[in-house]
């Protein structure tokens, strides 16, 4: 049985490689302040609560564009939303809710996956700030989860999250068979 996919999705430098590498316990993807820097799809295994599954993280969806590499970045996000089973849109409380994002969020809800808003860079502790609330005017069911992807917090109910929508998470027995 093949563990399931999870894919990171969102617009550019909302933090996904940041948070894909914190998810995963290692540095694969490169994080850098400049668009355009994950292109193609990276895969890793990543396991929470003794359940394991994949993560993809993708390039950023911007969805109006005429530039071959954010074009191509486009597709290789459409690539992963297919063969995921859960799918986390994240999105910048520092930004606030862009058309991108509107765009981007009615793209994935057609996809008809399970779908996990993620609000990154609330990195201060306490009360949430107010632009985190603008995020629930995108629609998608569930309450979105804040996460600091350079601090960690928030990282382990998004990954609970997951756990409890991957559908094939189940908890892998060890083989005690001498070979």
């Amino acid at each position: 049985m093949s563990r399931p996919l999870v894919a990171i999705v969102g617009r550019p430098n909302v933090g996904k490689s940041m948070l894909f590498n914190r998810l995963v316990g290692r540095r694969l993807s490169i994080v850098e302040d400049t668009p355009g820097v994950t292109r193609d799809r990276l895969y890793a295994e990543c396991e929470w609560c003794g359940r394991k599954f994949d993560m993809v993280d993708t390039g950023g969806i911007e969805p109006t564009t005429d530039s071959e590499i954010l074009l191509y970045m486009r597709e290789q996000a459409q690539t992963a939303i297919e063969t995921a089973d859960v799918i986390v849109f994240m999105v910048d409380v520092t930004t606030g809710v862009t058309a991108s994002d509107r765009d981007v969020a009615a793209m994935l809800m057609k996809s008809r996956k399970p779908l996990i808003l993620c609000v990154n860079k609330v990195d201060s502790v306490g009360e949430l700030p107010m632009e985190f609330y603008e995020f629930y005017e995108l629609g998608i069911d569930g309450d979105p989860i804040p996460v600091s992807s350079v601090h960690g917090t928030g990282t382990g109910d998004l990954l609970d999250r997951i756990v409890e929508l991957c559908p094939d998470a189940e908890v892998e027995e060890e083989d005690d068979t001498i070979k």
